[in-house]
């Protein structure tokens, strides 16, 4: 893969890690019968996925850990590297649990289209309707379609800050959905639904609420009767309230924190809790799980076909913040390689863990990865993920 190939993939997955989406090209996405891309026929590169994850641990700048799984018809990979705690050197867990960020979207996505495809849920009418109570009336007219794919308009709940310092001196909040669902609906909108999209959480939470109303049960439980237990993945889970363990084999996350004289410390960022999250953001899952999960969405085994054409159709509107052609779906995004090649998935980003999802639509190649980054919610992309991704999907 040559210099300028790097370059673009490395531009367009900062804005994946730091905020959720896997970007590419400004182009957006085109019909479904246009999306066929140049099929992967080689197997994975096993030399250059080695290399993309050695020598990772304490001393590493980036990572302590990485458990890779990468697939489909052209061949298959899975590997790991790394320490499962720095205090004890002990090796990394192939099979350990992770926090997956917001991967959960792509689950939130998957049961709301499930739900339109029964008939339950619109996604052309007002979500009001269905949350009268919650919604207020200057969000009158937001769509069920337009939470999927962030055109809402909606803007973010206030939370504790931005920086890592912040978010740690609140870690073990317990955040109630419908006080955040009130702090957001207390504000403005950001622009007229349906004409900007904004990566947000809150775009979830209002939709993690609207599956509890029309199925008349958890959010949670939702997930796990649609989802988790027809695929049998018994290593996926969704933390209580207020759980702030990962429960399980699994390796530990960290954060890497300089002091003022320039020291380095890695803090321990394992225990958190991330309530705050919920249908946006909290799924505890592994890279197994999380492959077959991907092959039964791309396959529509989870969602019907009709329904499904919502997580590779690509809005027409600008990105809110660059000002760029969105590439945000309902609960994935699309990147195009330089060589043609299309990627649809989704990347989570938790402190101690960086996630990702995707592969292309036809399944010759896929991607699952997680990797224990030392600096999760930075603006860059990590540069152990980035290897990863160049290596899994050269051609």
């Amino acid at each position: 893969m040559n210099a300028r190939t790097r370059t673009l993939i490395a531009a367009a997955l900062v804005l994946g890690v730091a905020s959720g989406p896997v970007v590419a090209h400004a182009a957006p996405a085109p019909g479904p019968a246009a999306s066929a891309a140049p099929v992967v026929r080689t197997p994975p590169d096993a030399a250059a996925l080695e290399k993309a994850i050695a020598g990772l641990g304490p001393e590493h700048k980036d990572a302590t850990a990485a458990l890779v799984r990468v697939g489909g018809t052209s061949g298959s990979w899975q590997g790991s590297s790394g320490v499962a705690d720095i205090r004890t050197g002990r090796e990394a867990v192939e099979q350990g649990r992770f926090r997956a960020g917001s991967v959960t979207k792509t689950f939130t996505a998957a049961v709301v289209l499930q739900l339109a495809a029964e008939g339950t849920v619109d996604l052309d009418r007002p979500v009001r309707q269905y949350l009268p109570r919650t919604v207020p009336d200057a969000y009158g007219t937001v769509t069920v379609r337009q939470l999927l794919n962030h055109t809402s308009g909606i803007p973010a709940a206030d939370g504790a800050g931005d920086s890592f310092e912040a978010q740690w001196e609140h870690r073990f909040d317990v955040t109630d959905p419908q006080t955040q669902l009130a702090n957001a609906f207390a504000k403005r909108p950001e622009f007229t639904p349906g004409t900007a999209q904004h990566y947000l959480n809150i775009n979830y939470t209002v939709l993690g609420a609207l599956v509890e109303k029309v199925t008349g049960t958890t959010y949670e439980e939702a997930v796990a009767r649609r989802i988790l237990k027809p695929l049998g993945l018994r290593q996926t889970s969704f933390p209580a309230r207020t759980q702030t363990k990962i429960h399980g084999p699994h390796n530990r996350g960290y954060q890497a924190v300089v002091g003022a004289d320039g020291s380095r410390e890695l803090r321990d960022v394992t225990e958190w809790n991330s309530s705050d999250r919920w249908a946006a953001g909290d799924i505890i899952s592994t890279t197994a799980d999380l492959e077959r999960f991907t092959i039964a969405l791309f396959s529509g085994r989870i969602v019907p076909k009709a329904q499904l054409e919502e997580m590779f159709t690509v809005p027409a509107v600008k990105d809110f913040a660059s000002g760029k052609d969105a590439a945000l779906t309902a609960g994935m995004s699309r990147m195009v390689l330089p060589d043609g090649t299309v990627a649809w998935g989704k990347t989570g980003g938790r402190y101690g863990y960086n996630t990702a999802i995707g592969g292309t639509r036809d399944l010759s190649r896929t991607l699952v990865y997680s990797v224990n980054s030392t600096d999760a919610k930075g603006q860059d992309m990590n540069p152990v993920a980035l290897g990863i991704v160049m290596a899994a999907f050269a051609r």
